[in-house]
């Protein structure tokens, strides 16, 4: 059987992303998606994890996550 070894990203939708983001990261040591490519992401055991609370109204079916095109990617600590 096959088995999840890591997960790329977390989004989720909330009523007040910054302060949602702000109370994982200050009450469970989640990092938040870095501003910036010099930052560090969010590492657990298994790998890095992008953690992104969204805005209630965010239509993920127009969001775009990840350019195919991007060369670049986030530090790992």
């Amino acid at each position: 059987m096959e088995k999840v070894t890591g997960i790329g990203g977390l989004f989720f939708r909330g009523h007040d992303p910054k302060a949602l983001g702000h109370w994982y990261q200050q009450h469970l040591g989640v990092s938040l998606t870095p501003s910036s490519y010099e930052e560090s992401v969010w590492e657990q055991e298994a790998g890095p994890t992008v953690f992104s609370p969204f805005p209630r109204a965010a239509n993920f079916s127009t969001t775009r996550f990840l350019s195919a095109e991007s060369t670049r990617s986030w530090k790992h600590s």
